[in-house]
């Protein structure tokens, strides 16, 4: 579900108006630009009204932007005249290949929230841009779009709350007040919040498109991309030759509720792979009982600590209670990779909190204004919080967890307090529009890794019932999105874009197994 990614830092990258004319030819090698959308160059969108591509220079990243730039112009509203226009960052990164196929491929970033822009490394590591054309866009109300929807003062919360407890009713105070300090910045601004959701996601993405002359492109999306990916294949069919998911978010099932199941898929697979391999499994037996039972043993007593953060720097003051330690589990790789997680276990029960204490201290640094999550609240408060009650999230807690702690069961992983964040955002409901299952018969990947806590393996099988032509590709070992972790998914999908309309390869899955636990020694018998 929510993202929150971790870039290294390079050169700025920037070309100026030099850049903006070459974009202009790069462009017209994808396809040709619709007369209508270069009638009027410097005219912007009306409110409600059509969309435009205006080429011009990357923004700065971390790592260079090889590729062509511009931004994409829309209207805030498509309903409502008054709004104002948004400008949303484009990025176009040629194909690897000196044959490059027509059809290109858009990216859909996770998140909600998360930088799209930052994730272009990552693709070209994977080779998405192998055989073809591959395009970026920041989603409306992310980083290097305008307006952006960051929220400094949850960043400074965030930070903050490492060093406090992780579900008390005083954390999540001062988390509220933070949401609404950010809600009451932006609107006073005047950002309609309740414009930035999935639909007018999609919308920006089919309006993309258009406005590029792009007859047929190829869609990938990852966590909550996957989300707008089926929401932008059911609303907006015309022009998709395929479309690849990774880490599937349902929209028709995604929920607070539903995160405690991913949560005991994720966690439960990991637990039966470290069964499944000797060395573990002799060296840690009955891992679920232990995590019950550090789950209430630090509920009942927090444990304080000061530690230094993963990355280096000033030690930090830590808090680490059941709550936080369930949610370092589901956040999936970062500090804490899943082949460690039996070690870091075992250690906490033998009176040894380093690991997950490191662990939690990395939230103590993070870059401030790089998340949206004013986009991130903006969907979850009217997508996926609506129609559940604080008891329907606590009784799908205690169906996953049982004989967990209520106060840790009561808040749903990655989005503690929500309910309550939810009345202070206030933005309307749009679960009868947007939680509805999609209808396809365009070729679709799905892919899942086995170790994913945040959108559980099954889930992909599940959103592939009412897509016959998908194809399910479950990755093992593999936690929250796949394909940059994993060579074999990378091939799987280099396959299925060659061909969409034939069975993928995936000879290479079947020899597949996670990687060795990290086995430390016995202390009873060393």
């Amino acid at each position: 579900m929510t993202e929150q990614g971790i870039r290294t830092s390079c050169p700025p990258f920037a070309r100026g108006l030099a850049l903006a004319a070459a974009g202009l030819a790069f462009l017209g090698a994808i396809g040709p630009t619709p007369s209508s959308a270069l009638s009027s160059p410097f005219a912007g969108p009306r409110p409600g009204g059509p969309a435009r591509f205006v080429p011009g220079p990357c923004p700065d990243a971390p790592e260079p932007i090889p590729g062509h730039c511009g931004v994409l112009e829309v209207p805030e509203s498509r309903t409502h005249r008054g709004g104002r226009t948004l400008k949303l960052t484009v990025a176009i990164v040629p194909a690897a290949s000196t044959t490059p196929a027509g059809d290109p491929v858009v990216f859909m970033e996770g998140g909600p929230g998360g930088d799209a822009i930052g994730a272009i490394p990552f693709l070209i590591d994977s080779g998405v841009n192998r055989d073809r054309d591959l395009i970026v866009m920041t989603q409306r109300g992310g980083l290097h779009s305008q307006p952006n929807l960051a929220c400094p003062e949850m960043d400074r919360f965030n930070a903050a709350a490492v060093g406090l407890p992780y579900d008390t009713p005083s954390t999540g105070r001062l988390l509220v007040r933070a949401a609404k300090e950010c809600r009451d910045r932006l609107t006073a601004d005047g950002i309609r919040l309740s414009d930035y959701n999935t639909t007018e996601n999609a919308a920006d993405f089919a309006a993309l498109r258009h406005v590029l002359g792009i007859k047929k492109w190829n869609v990938y999306g990852y966590s909550y991309g996957t989300d707008l990916a089926l929401t932008y294949l059911r609303r907006h069919p015309e022009g998709i030759r395929s479309v690849t998911i990774d880490s599937v978010v349902p929209p028709q099932i995604v929920s607070l509720p539903w995160a405690w199941d991913s949560a005991r898929e994720g966690i439960d697979t990991i637990f039966a792979a470290c069964e499944a391999q000797p060395a573990c499994k002799n060296r840690y037996p009955d891992l679920s009982r232990t995590l019950t039972e550090q789950v209430r043993r630090l509920e009942a007593n927090p444990l304080t600590l000061t530690v230094q953060p993963p990355g280096g720097g000033s030690p930090v003051k830590v808090v680490l209670d059941g709550g936080a330690l369930v949610n370092l589990l589901v956040t999936d790789g970062g500090a804490l990779p899943a082949t460690e997680v039996p070690a870091a276990l075992d250690e906490l029960a033998r009176g040894n909190p380093e690991r997950f204490a490191q662990a939690r201290a990395a939230g103590a640094t993070p870059v401030i204004g790089e998340f949206a999550h004013g986009l991130t609240h903006s969907v979850a408060c009217a997508e996926w919080a609506p129609g559940y009650t604080k008891a329907d999230l606590l009784a799908a807690g205690r169906r996953a967890f049982p004989g967990w702690p209520d106060t840790v069961l009561a808040h749903a992983p990655q989005l503690p307090f929500e309910h309550d964040l939810c009345r202070a955002w206030n933005v309307p409901d749009r679960t009868a529009v947007q939680r509805v299952a999609t209808f396809s018969k365009v070729p679709t990947l799905i892919i899942t890794g086995t170790f994913d806590a945040k959108t559980g393996a099954s889930w992909g099988p599940y959103a592939g019932r009412t897509l016959p032509r998908s194809t399910a590709v479950l990755i093992p070992g593999i936690g929250h999105f796949v394909v940059p972790q994993s060579p074999c998914a990378q091939t799987v999908l280099a396959s299925f874009l060659t061909r969409p309309t034939a069975p993928p390869d995936t000879g290479c899955v079947a020899g597949l197994a996670p990687k060795p636990f990290t086995i430390t020694p016995d202390p009873e018998t060393s």
